[in-house]
């Protein structure tokens, strides 16, 4: 099976445990996830939401006003003498 039958086969409920995993560092029964799973999970997870053509706001790594900037912020320069 290749990964994209495996990211098509890939159940809503099967995203969420994923997505949990990956918040918490572990999987649903407390084993830790290593490195190379996370990298793994962080890759099925975005396959799928490509794939479902998920709304941007709900997708992983979403940050509505990060990179938004504003010409009235209160941005100060700091000067080191």
């Amino acid at each position: 099976m290749t990964v994209e039958e495996l990211i098509k086969a890939m159940t809503p409920d099967i995203y969420r445990n994923m997505k949990s995993a990956l918040e918490l560092s572990r999987w649903a029964d407390g084993r830790k996830l290593d490195a190379d799973q996370k990298v793994i999970c962080m890759e099925a997870l975005i396959r799928y939401e490509n794939l479902t053509d998920m709304p941007a706001d709900q997708r992983i790594g979403y940050m509505e006003s990060a990179c938004k900037s504003s010409k009235d912020d209160d941005t100060q320069t700091l000067t080191i003498q």
